[in-house]
């Protein structure tokens, strides 16, 4: 350690600077001021001075701002028509005045506003529809909670009761030559754990299609290509000829190990294309299956339990309140579909007030969770249980890491940086609101926090979401500032300064990178954590440790979401077949075209929030969910798609 600062003293301003970036940490007291946040504009920075007190101060929102230039300093909503301080509007281009109006707009645009769609439904819009317009953001998140409950009231489906019509993802592979992400990569997914030495070259036994009898045969096939829970596959015999190629889900009933027609009495017939090629197929099987691989005898069976999940329909839990994320809510599991839970909130009496979520999420607990650590909850107005409802067991929840919280550890007001739940494409700056028990935290979006703390959420300490700062300029990630913030670009340094805060120390977070296996470009099937009953056909585009970039097929970039490598809501391709839940495909070429229309300025602008959350696909619309440790850094710039166990923030090249 000694030697470590001897050399230290010695280096250049660069690497001085490099070495800083996160130096800050412990006490800030070697920070560079050069240091900024890659979230810096293209603009150079300017010293600001002070407003003189002459100058008008407008409100706006509930904030106080002042504006040396009435006119050119003015900007007026495109939205809702409000006039006012243009630093204070929403994102770099201005155009709106608050988040909600920019995705009102944004789905004015696709025709998936709430107007629109009451409008497509043959109602004139309503005096709350409009009303929505013009109420602050949290107002605007219970009455679309409300909206969107009628709405599932009117037309209630389950996730898997709609076929995906026109899409297949064996086409969709091919046509494009994509790479799927293995099944070992989803440890919470079926056969996820145990999926061994499935690969290419693996021959089993399936229906033969290529047959004129009228009875079921069989033949014997060869593992092409493997993408997720799906193979493509030869029959043996057409040697390299693909006219019959086919895709086939491993995991679904209609594959066999080598074999199982010999013990289950069925027959092995050659397709009729080929059946003049060997007089003694016989012969021939033995020879091409002679050393090869098969299926395990009882893979059919491991598939089986592993598609047995223990929470049952009943089951009370508590889940966050989807209108307010800071509490929580006693919600009751209606249906279990892929180890996915429909939670109803308990007080929905006709339960079309619900969320969906994965077993192993972070956002459900066990009753009385809350209470243990401090938590906010809403208490139930129902007194008693209902009849057959029962608490889900404790031990059927994920466990979180134990953490010593007796030495060092978080404190209120501490900066950091964060995942924005209500905006998973941006990485903010934000602030420790609170510290509660056993390791957990509530975190507030710097800027942008509602005045009753109603939007601060709760992350572990080891939550991969939550990180230190300066994490996004190390790894050229653009952090998104606080609203309205104007000294741009944005400098952790000068902030710190400006707020009197410290950051949390480095070694308090998670550093653990586990060996994923993902790499750019994969394809895989991920929940839209927007609207979390959709699960969409995705890709990964950016890989930053253990940190995915995860892309939507068909739409723009400013829809992407920032999940964990170990995320419960990854699967992979295959997975809604083989459990019966509705794939949301790729958008069509003309919601894309839409897109591009209406929106070329904003992807110009690249603007760091949200710009509404809304999807049309073939089958239906995406509707919002309103509901003492030193350590090296270094900077790359290239993504981080190390798969080993080695510092979470040494920038690596791959």
């Amino acid at each position: 350690m000694e030697n470590t600062k001897d050399l230290t003293e010695h280096t250049s301003r660069a690497e001085r600077k490099r070495r800083d970036s996160f130096g800050m940490f412990d006490g800030y007291d070697s920070c560079s001021e050069d240091t900024s946040s890659s979230s810096s504009s293209d603009e150079s920075e300017e010293e600001v001075a002070p407003l003189p007190s002459s100058l008008p101060i407008i409100k706006n929102n509930g904030q106080v701002y002042t504006y040396p230039d009435g006119k050119s300093g003015m900007a007026t909503c495109e939205m809702c028509g409000m006039v006012g301080v243009r630093d204070a509007f929403y994102s770099k281009t201005k155009r709106f005045c608050s988040v909600s109006c920019s995705r009102s707009y944004s789905s004015n645009s696709k025709k998936a506003s709430i107007l629109a769609r009451l409008q497509v439904a043959g109602k004139p819009p309503t005096k709350k529809a409009k009303v929505l317009q013009k109420q602050p953001l949290v107002a605007k998140l219970a009455a679309y909670a409300q909206y969107q409950a009628t709405l599932q009231n009117q037309a209630k489906t389950k996730a898997a009761a709609v076929p995906v019509e026109g899409f297949s993802w064996g086409n969709y592979i091919n046509s494009n030559s994509f790479t799927a992400a293995p099944v070992t990569c989803f440890k919470h997914a079926p056969m996820g754990t145990c999926w061994g030495d499935i690969s290419e070259g693996v021959r089993v036994e399936v229906l033969n299609t290529d047959c004129s009898l009228p009875t079921k045969v069989f033949w014997i096939a060869g593992i092409v290509k493997l993408a997720g829970y799906n193979a493509l596959l030869r029959y043996e015999g057409f040697e390299n000829d693909s006219s019959l190629d086919f895709w086939c889900n491993v995991c679904g009933s209609d594959i066999h190990p080598v074999g199982w027609c010999a013990t289950s009495g069925k027959p092995l017939v050659p397709p009729r294309s080929i059946q003049h090629k060997y007089t003694n197929w016989k012969a021939f099987l033995v020879k091409r299956l002679t050393g090869a691989k098969t299926l395990p005898p009882d893979f059919s069976q491991k598939v089986s339990e592993s598609m047995q999940y223990p929470f049952k329909t009943s089951m009370r839990v508590e889940v966050v309140d989807k209108t307010h994320l800071c509490r929580t809510r006693v919600a009751v599991v209606e249906c279990v579909i892929g180890g996915r839970l429909r939670l109803v909130y308990e007080e929905s009496e006709d339960k079309t007030d619900d969320f969906w979520c994965h077993m192993y999420s972070p956002l459900i607990h066990h009753i009385g969770w809350s209470r243990s650590i401090g938590h906010r909850f809403k208490r139930s107005d129902i007194t008693k249980k209902q009849e057959g409802h029962f608490d889900a067991p404790p031990h059927l929840f994920m466990k979180v890491k134990e953490v010593d919280t007796a030495g060092e550890w978080f404190k209120e007001g501490m900066k950091l940086e964060a995942i924005d739940p209500l905006n998973l494409s941006a990485i903010c700056v934000a602030t420790i609101r609170k510290v509660l028990a056993d390791g957990f935290l509530m975190i507030g979006i710097d800027g942008s926090e509602a005045a009753d703390g109603s939007d601060w959420f709760c992350y572990h300490a080891t939550s991969p979401s939550i990180f230190p700062v300066g994490f996004c300029e190390i790894n050229m990630i653009e952090l998104t500032p606080p609203r309205g913030y104007a000294k741009l670009p944005f400098k952790w340094f000068d902030y710190l300064r400006e707020t009197d805060s410290i950051a949390a120390p480095v070694k308090l977070f998670n550093k653990e990178v586990p060996n994923h296996g993902f790499h750019v470009g994969m394809k895989l099937e991920a929940v839209d954590l927007m609207e979390p009953r959709l699960v969409c056909v995705a890709t990964v585009t950016r890989i930053i440790h253990r940190l995915l970039r995860i892309h939507f097929d068909g739409w723009e970039d400013e829809y992407d979401q920032w999940v964990d490598c170990e995320s419960p809501d990854l699967y992979p391709v295959g997975w809604c077949q083989l459990t019966g839940y509705q794939l949301q495909p790729p958008a069509p070429q003309s919601s894309r075209d839409s897109q591009s229309s209406s929106s070329k300025q904003k992807k110009k602008a690249k603007s760091q929030q949200y710009k509404g959350h809304k999807k049309m696909t073939s089958l239906q619309l995406k509707e919002e969910l309103l509901d003492g440790e030193e350590y090296s850094f270094l900077q790359g710039a290239s993504d981080q798609e190390s798969n080993g166990s080695a510092s979470y923030y040494i920038k690596q090249e791959p």
